[in-house]
């Protein structure tokens, strides 16, 4: 038999190191040659909404830093799911991101069988900011006040109405939210987004509706709503008389829409970190801090582990709210 030749383990363990850092090369060269192309941001609602707007503000700024066009894609349906499954799905090249909102924590909770597993199948990027849920009523209501809402609710429970975008919507979970520090109950109308709750809002239909921020404003202006709560630590920009929930007697509460941008998980760590770097740059321009601004909104910048870990306490937060109060998607 001829003689096997054989490497000693010093030349094994040197072949080992070099065969990993043929592997490695590659994916080092690709991020530092990111972006090589344009850069494509899924969103899963309708153009023209807040988080569309957030989207493509944030991302024109980005563009110059890129050297690369950032793409808005709308994807709206299922609460968001259909955009997140296409981010789920794409390359983890960096060339596809999600903005997401409060449904990555929400809907693994709300959906059977969770759709996603926030924390394994994608890489948070950037948090970017947060609007305010309001609670509005009918300018010819009673309902001036948080507390004078709070005392009429108490005297007459599960009777006075609010609609929201529907179950399980961001809104529809702030008031869960809501009605269980306040301790009293209030008839949920679940609508098919929040256009349709202001239009029964302001025709008399329900005497309240919890949306964004921003989606009120021009009814509010024209004096058909009025804003009786805002539901965030900080006072709104486009409510600045308005006090907030923590003002009105329930400290440390919030239940604000917030944005982030995220990737695809297994995205390289080099990748993420240069896109985070251009969030923050982005936050930091005069121009997008103005419309965020204008939409109600407030920048958060922040680390992408900061970021991870709203993620994770969110998602507790909804799985016990979901889970107590039984809320079922539409």
């Amino acid at each position: 038999m001829k003689n096997v030749p054989f490497l000693s383990s010093r030349r094994l363990g040197l072949a080992c190191v070099m065969a990993a850092v043929a592997a490695v090369l590659p994916l080092q060269a690709s991020a530092q040659a990111y972006p090589a192309k344009p850069v494509k941001v899924l969103v899963g609602f309708t153009a023209g909404g807040a988080v569309d707007l957030i989207a493509r503000s944030v991302g024109q700024a980005m563009q110059a830093g890129l050297g690369q066009p950032i793409v808005v894609e709308n994807k709206p349906g299922a609460g968001t799911n259909i955009a997140m499954k296409a981010l789920i799905d794409a390359p983890p090249d960096g060339y596809t991101l999600m903005l997401t909102a409060n449904s990555i924590a929400a809907n693994p909770a709300l959906y059977k069988p969770a759709p996603f597993d926030p924390e394994k199948d994608v890489a948070p990027v950037a948090l970017v900011g947060r609007v305010p849920v309001v609670i509005a009523a009918n300018a010819a209501s009673p309902y001036t006040s948080v507390d004078q809402l709070i005392q009429a609710a108490k005297g007459k429970p599960n009777t006075i109405a609010y609609g929201s975008p529907g179950n399980g919507a961001t809104p529809h979970m702030a008031m869960e939210f809501f009605t269980r520090a306040a301790g009293v109950d209030l008839q949920h109308i679940p609508y098919k987004g929040g256009s349709q709750a202001i239009t029964d809002a302001i025709g008399g239909q329900i005497p309240l509706v919890a949306v964004n921020a921003l989606e009120v404003l021009p009814h509010v202006k024209s004096g058909k709503l009025r804003v009786i709560a805002v539901l965030s630590p900080n006072r709104s920009s486009i409510y600045p008389d308005v006090p907030t929930i923590a003002e009105s007697g329930f400290p440390g509460f919030e239940a604000s829409v917030w944005y982030g941008f995220i990737a695809p998980a297994a995205t390289p760590k080099a990748v993420v970190e240069r896109l985070h770097a251009e969030v923050e740059k982005a936050l930091q321009n005069p121009e997008v801090r103005a419309r965020l601004a204008n939409a109600g909104g407030e920048v958060l910048p922040g680390t992408t582990e900061q970021f991870a870990a709203l993620i994770r306490a969110e998602r507790q937060r909804y799985e016990k709210l979901v889970r107590e109060a039984n809320i079922k998607p539409d």
